[in-house]
Parts: structure tokens; C-alpha cells; sequence
């Protein structure tokens, strides 16, 4: 690394970085532009995430799948995010924060472009492929921004500034939805009723103009991204990385995680962190099929603006939670959003008409502090900063949960035959985050 600081100082930057460095990593103070431009990363990741809830609800009627199979959309995208992690915490501590950045957005933009192979080649693999290749650029994104906007400025508020950066994510999630509503979607009777009297080499031919524009707001994306890439070179980032002797900073992935195997509160907060992303997956993956399953009606263009609502609820939650954030411990912000977030889904489960999906909506909103707080939580337990980044990459892998906990919440609805009884999965996923967050104020008290 010290090899690479004289380059670094004769590189050309547009955008200067005003603040300096501390021991631990931390700056004394924010530089705003650097923060503000890591922060609009998060809305790119979740423009992704969402337009997963879209093509699930396209893919089960072209593909004629399952809800467990149309599942298998998040399993690929989140298990991307589980196998890249690590070796995206190794490219951070072999180079910085910044370059791992660049290598997420242009792999983001790689993944995009599959898209349009996929689209003709016209099979549920293909684009499973090209989902997984899009969640290796996000991996990367993800491992390094989520860490590096709690560094970004004073020890003490890291957990608030990650909620701040978190609240950029429900503009790229409506953004998402939007995109898949208006360009994939179409009008009319649903996508199944427009199916359901083809046959054969008609019914081929309608699925694959169907799936045609499943890449249109992916040509979008792939714009931003370019645009992302130019304003990241041109800008100084800190290293952000704990000021430790040469020794120190060779600390090799076996010692890292044998220390993280016997920090207790560390592999709590990852089980936590499973399963509220788990959670909050199959929620969204599956609102869009509950308010279709209450009103056959609507078809999936309707259907979709509920979604929107949800991340509208989302940006508010988090808005509110930051707020409070300001009064009371984030602890007990948690404690406090999950507990109403468990009742509204009992109220789903039981409650079988329409009202059950503007509840769905208030659910998105109570999400609002859980992902950023439990996990600045969760990486403020590694007392022994040799294992930040590490430790960072196997938090961002507990997204796995989002590959699981929608294939149980899908084979629930097959075997039920109900949707609404199928948010049990995610009640039990919010339990365990009331439980987490119960144990943390009692710590703090």
C-alpha cells in the first residue's frame, strides 16, 4: 500500500477531498460531496432489487412458473451477492474503497448488457444468469459503500450517516418499479388473461415480445452508470483505513475469521441481518401477487403502483426513524418499528381483502431503520479494526437471506394455496429482529 500513495498523489482529481483522516479510519469531519455522491450509489443497487419484484411477477406468467420457481429470481441475484462479497473485501484491502466502487459500477454495467442476449435468447436460465452477473457488480458496490459511509466522517454518528445514505434507496426502488411498470408492463387485461388463450407457436411468439422489454429500463441504467463511473475518477476519496503497522495490516481471512467466530454479538447481528433482508425480499417480492390474488381484476401495470407506495412508505419510514434516531437510541427505534411491523403482518395473514395490501405498504415504511442500523450496529462490534473490511463483506453476504427466506415464503403460498398465509415466514423474520433489538437496549441500558 505505501507503494501506491505517491501515485495516488500525483493523480488528477476534479473534486478535492477537504478533511482529514483519524487513527481508526474515521474523518474528523463530512465531506458532503464525497458522501452525497457515495449515497447516490445506494439507489442504483435498489433500482436492481426492484425491478426483481417485476420481472418475478413477468417471468411466473411467461415461464409458467411456480411461486417457489419465480422465486429462484432472488436466489440468483442474492446469491451473487453471497459468493462476491469476500473477494470484494479482499480488493479493498489490497487497493481502496474507491477503486472497488469503479470495478462494481462497470461489472454493474456488464450485468445490464447481458440482458439484451437474454431477451432473444428467451429462456428462465439465460436471464437468471444475466441477474446473477448484475449482482456481482452490486456485490462489489454494496461490500465497499455501505462500510465507507460509516467512515465517511465522526465515529460517533456512523450509524445515523449510514441510515442518511440508506435513505437514498427508496428513490432508485420507485425509480425500479416505475421503469418495469411503464416499459415492461403492459396495458389491458393481465399478462395471464392475455396468455391464457394461446396456444402454441402464437403463445412462443407473445412470451417473447413480452420478454422484449424486459431490457428497456435496463438501457437506462446502463447510462447512469457511465455518468457514475466518470464522477467517481474524477473525485479524491479517502483510504479510510485504521492507521496500524505494517504487520498489523496483513492480517490474513483465517485470523480475521477466527476473531469473528468468537465475537458473539458480531454472529448475531449477521443471523439478524439474514433475516430481516430475507424479509424484507419477500415482502416485496410478493405484493404485487397478493394484491393480483385479492382482486383478480387488476392486472400487473395496477398492481405495480402498489409497490411504489411501498418504497414511498420506505423513504418515510426512514426519514422518520432518522429523526428519531436524534431523540432516542437506534436500538430502540428498532425495537419500536418492529413491533408494529410484526402486528401489520398478522393483519395481512388474517384480513383477506384489499385493505391486507395497504398494510404490505405500511410494513415498507416500518422497514425504514432495520438493514443500516443493524448492520453499523453489527460492524461497531469488531473492536479490532485489521478486520473492518472483512467483516463488512461477511455482513453484506448474510443478504443471502434474500435468496431463502422468498423460496420458503413461495413453497408456504403453493402449499396453502394462500398468499396471505404465507407473510408467516416474514413474521417470524421480524420476530427475530424484535428479539435482536430488545437484547441491544438492554446492553445499552
Amino acid at each position: 500500500m505505501s507503494q501506491q500513495e505517491p501515485k495516488q498523489k500525483k493523480s488528477f482529481h476534479l473534486f478535492k477531498l477537504k478533511a482529514t483522516e483519524t487513527e481508526e479510519g474515521y474523518l474528523d469531519r463530512i465531506p458532503w460531496f464525497q458522501f452525497i455522491l457515495l449515497s447516490l450509489l445506494f439507489p442504483l443497487w435498489a433500482a436492481a432489487a426492484s425491478l426483481n419484484d417485476i420481472l418475478i411477477t413477468q417471468f411466473k406468467t411467461v415461464f409458467t412458473l411456480s411461486n417457489f420457481a419465480s422465486a429462484f429470481v432472488q436466489s440468483a441475484f442474492y446469491g451473487g451477492y453471497f459468493l462476491i462479497a469476500m473477494p470484494a473485501s479482499n480488493v479493498i484491502k489490497k487497493t481502496s474503497y474507491k477503486f472497488t466502487i469503479l470495478v462494481g459500477l462497470l461489472l454493474y454495467t456488464i450485468g445490464c448488457s447481458l440482458f439484451f442476449p437474454a431477451s432473444h435468447v428467451a429462456t428462465y436460465s439465460i436471464f437468471l444468469v444475466a441477474i446473477f452477473a448484475i449482482a456481482i457488480g452490486l456485490s462489489f458496490l454494496e461490500t465497499a459503500a455501505n462500510t465507507y459511509s460509516s467512515l465517511l466522517g465522526p465515529k460517533e454518528t456512523s450509524t445515523l450517516r449510514l441510515n442518511i445514505s440508506q435513505t437514498f434507496y427508496p428513490i432508485g426502488a420507485v425509480s425500479g418499479i416505475l421503469l418495469g411498470k411503464y416499459l415492461i408492463f403492459s396495458e389491458g387485461a393481465s399478462l395471464e388473461e392475455q396468455m391464457k388463450g394461446l396456444t402454441g407457436t402464437a403463445r412462443i411468439q407473445f412470451g417473447e415480445e413480452m420478454l422484449q422489454k424486459t431490457l428497456l429500463p435496463y438501457k437506462f441504467i446502463i447510462i447512469i452508470l457511465i455518468v457514475m463511473m466518470i464522477l467517481f475518477a474524477l473525485t479524491e476519496f479517502p483510504k479510510s483505513k485504521p492507521k496500524t503497522t505494517t504487520n498489523e495490516k496483513d492480517a490474513k481471512i483465517s485470523e480475521t475469521l477466527a476473531y469473528l467466530a468468537k465475537n458473539k454479538e458480531f454472529l448475531k447481528g449477521i443471523g439478524t441481518q439474514f433475516m430481516y433482508i430475507g424479509m424484507q425480499t419477500a415482502v416485496w417480492s410478493f405484493t404485487i401477487r397478493l394484491a393480483m390474488s385479492l382482486d383478480p381484476s387488476i392486472n400487473e401495470r395496477s398492481a405495480s403502483t402498489y409497490m411504489v407506495f411501498s418504497f414511498i412508505a420506505f423513504f418515510l419510514g426512514k426519514m422518520l426513524a432518522n429523526f428519531l434516531m436524534k431523540k432516542i437510541s437506534p436500538s430502540k427505534v428498532l425495537f419500536i418499528f418492529s413491533i408494529l411491523g410484526s402486528l401489520s403482518l398478522l393483519y395481512i395473514m388474517f384480513v383477506h381483502n384489499m385493505s391486507a395490501v395497504y398494510f404490505t405498504i405500511l410494513v415498507s415504511g416500518l422497514f425504514g431503520p432495520c438493514w443500516a442500523t443493524i448492520y453499523s450496529q453489527t460492524l461497531d462490534t469488531v473492536t479490532d479494526k485489521r478486520h473492518t473490511a472483512t467483516a463488512g463483506a461477511i455482513i453484506v453476504m448474510s443478504i443471502i437471506g434474500g435468496a431463502v427466506i422468498p423460496l420458503i415464503q413461495g413453497l408456504v403460498a403453493d402449499w396453502t394455496g394462500s398468499m396471505s398465509l404465507s407473510f408467516v415466514v416474514s413474521l417470524v423474520c421480524f420476530i427475530v429482529v424484535i428479539i435482536y433489538s430488545k437484547n441491544r437496549m438492554k446492553k445499552e441500558a
